[in-house]
Order: structure tokens, then sequence, then C-alpha cells
């Protein structure tokens, strides 16, 4: 249940009468009153109090609940890897795992969170604020060959030093299309323009609802646990709830949830709001960039087809056999590698920062071929 209160409506719905609708209506302004002295750590304290319940209780998984501290991500993990057994498009190179592996000698460069300079940090809640709406919206650059994620951080940080109020949950949920790339300072339309203008205000609005607007007190909530931040997030805000069908078995993905916690753990650098002790849980993040990096090395292989269509800049369709398997099997052989590293080596690394390794590489190839899927999701 959200926080906040039912509106009088909502409640009438549900009776009969004209004197039980008048009560019921006076019950829920009364309420709603209230609602507005509650403090933002009273707010905090009740979210963190029905995780525990939660938690207790063994609720499901992913967007309804969650039933340990690591069931979200135990999702993604044997999810990807009951894919990636079934597979008929795209296959995990086990001898190219272990050439890449004994190439680093277990030791991945390491890659600062915002080498470019593009983010915005004030080491406080505004930072926080700024990275939920940044991941919220960040997916499907392709179509436009002039945009890229750099545009949409670069952009997001430049609007909210002009304008603090920026992403207030409030503004947020006003935006329009045209609003949005005055404010990005983009000259036309963005690639799916319309998703990115409806999960903007899914994000002021549910942050409204159930976290006093503020994306700090949605990780506050959770209690350093970065599983736990990505199940609440998925739980509240359906734009991130990044699930598949494949042949007939449900896969989990939750690339933007995902990241938005390896983004608050690189910006703060694993202190204060970026503070996570499974920050080790969390995989790689399925998305265009890192499989086409993979296959590059050859540790992913694709049949004919797929090459074929992928070479060609063919739009892979979203949620077919091809496209999950893409992104499955990615997860699947980060995960390998973390495992090999770590028995050839000694070395535990984390999926976060071969991520940016992995993403940097690839940002940094200038013919990299990456599969076409006009998605939301990453």
């Amino acid at each position: 249940m959200a926080l906040c209160c039912l509106a009088a409506a909502d409640i009438s719905s549900f009776l009969s009468g004209n004197s039980l609708n008048a009560a019921a209506s006076k019950s829920a302004k009364l309420r709603n009153v209230f609602s507005y002295f509650r403090s933002d750590s009273d707010r905090v304290r009740v979210t963190r109090e029905k995780i525990r319940r939660r938690r207790r209780r063994g609720g499901g998984g992913g967007g309804g609940g969650f039933s340990g501290p690591h069931c979200a991500m135990e999702e993604v993990k044997t999810s990807s890897a009951w894919v990636a057994a079934r597979s008929s498009h795209v296959f995990v190179d086990s001898s190219g795992l272990e050439k890449i592996v004994d190439k680093i000698h277990g030791s991945i460069p390491k890659v600062e969170w915002d080498f470019e300079g593009i983010h915005y940090f004030d080491n406080g809640p505004l930072t926080v604020q700024y990275l939920f709406v940044l991941d919220a919206l960040n997916f499907c650059f392709w179509p436009d060959k002039d945009l890229n994620y750099d545009d949409l951080a670069l952009g997001l940080k430049v609007a909210l030093q002009n304008d603090k109020s920026a992403f207030d949950a409030d503004r947020l949920q006003s935006y329009t299309g045209p609003q949005l790339r005055k404010l990005l300072n983009w000259p036309r339309p963005l690639p799916l323009e319309d998703e990115r203008v409806r999960l903007l205000h899914e994000v002021g609005s549910e942050l409204k609802r159930s976290f006093a607007g503020k994306a700090s007190n949605l990780v506050e909530a959770c209690e350093k646990s970065a599983v736990s931040l990505v199940a609440l997030i998925t739980r509240h805000f359906p734009g991130f709830r990044d699930h598949s069908l494949y042949k007939g078995h449900q896969v989990f993905l939750y690339k933007r949830a995902q990241i938005f916690a390896s983004d608050l753990w690189g910006a703060f650098k694993g202190r204060g709001y970026g503070e996570f002790y499974d920050i080790g849980s969390i995989t790689i993040f399925a998305d265009y960039i890192v499989p086409a990096v993979l296959r590059e090395l050859g540790v992913l292989r694709y049949s004919s087809d797929l090459a074929g269509a992928i070479d060609a800049n063919a739009e892979i369709s979203s949620g077919s056999e091809e496209e999950v398997e893409i992104r499955a099997c990615t997860i699947y052989a980060v995960e390998k590698m973390k495992d090999l590293i770590k028995a050839k080596f000694g070395k535990q690394v984390l999926s976060v920062e071969l991520d940016l390794w992995l993403w940097s590489y690839g940002i940094q190839s200038p013919y990299l071929r990456h599969h076409r899927t006009l998605s939301i999701y990453y």
C-alpha cells in the first residue's frame, strides 16, 4: 500500500448510501490532511518497516515484493542462465572467456565512474534526484545517429545547474515532449519521446505519492542494500520492470533499476547514498554496447542469421527470442567471467566494474556493431 491516503472518491466506490459516502469522504480528507504533517523521516521509516515485513513474510519478487535480500538478483541470474542453456541464436564461447580472462590477467582496467565529466554531482540528495531522472530516461538512443547517453547526462546536468527545481516531483509530472527537448537543448523529437515523457510523469507521481517527492528517501528506505533498492524500484515504478517471456519462461533483466544502484555507488564512491553492503550482487547491465563488445572480444557468438541482421543494421524486435538471448547471454557470460577470474586468480571483481570497463571500451570503438531494438528498458 502506498504511504499516502486514498482519495475519497476511491473509498466511496466501495460503499453504498449517501451517509456512508459522506463519512468516507470526510475520513479520507482528514487522513490526507494528516499525511501532509508526516515528515520525510517518518515516510522513510514506514517504508523501511514495510520492507522488513515483506522479508519476514517472504513475498514475491520483482514487481510485487521480494522474498529475501537476494531474490531480485537471483531472478536475474537464474533466468539468464536458463536462457543461455536453451539459446539457439546466441552462444557463450568458453574458450573466448578463457582468452579474455588470461589476457587481462584477472585485473580489469579501472575506469572512473564520471571519467568524461558529464554528470551532475553535489554530494547530496539533489544528485540522487538527478541520477534517478537520468536512469528513468536512459534508453534507446540509436534511432537518432547524433544522440547518445552523453547528450542526456550532460543536458540534464546543465538543466539542473540552471534551475535547481527542474527535477522536483511536481515538475516531473508536468513535462511535455517539447519541454523535455528544451530541457536537454535537443533540436528535434527524441526517440520514443512519448514514452520518455510518460516515464518522467510516472517517476514524479510515485516519488510524490510514496517518497515525499525525493529519490533520496527511496534510497534511504533500502538501508544500504542495492538488491532491496532494485526490488523497491521495480515494485513502485512499472517503467523499470524489465521483464521478458522466453519460450514460456519469465526472464528478469532489470537494467535501469540496477544501473541506478551502480550510478549511486560510482558517484558517491561507495559512501553516503552510494554505500551498499551487497553491491557485489548487482549484475552486468544488458544494453546495446556490452553485448557488442563481448561479441568483438570473442565471448559471444551469434548465429549467421542474427549476425547478418545486426551487421546490416536491421531492427531486432523487442521481446523476440534473438533479443532476449542477446541480453540474457550477456549477463550469463559476465557472471561466468567473474567466476573464472576468481578461480584462476583468486580475485573478486564486481559486475559494475566490468560493466564500466566494457562500456568504455565499446564507446571508443568506432566500428562496433550493436543490435537495434526499440525498447524503453535499455
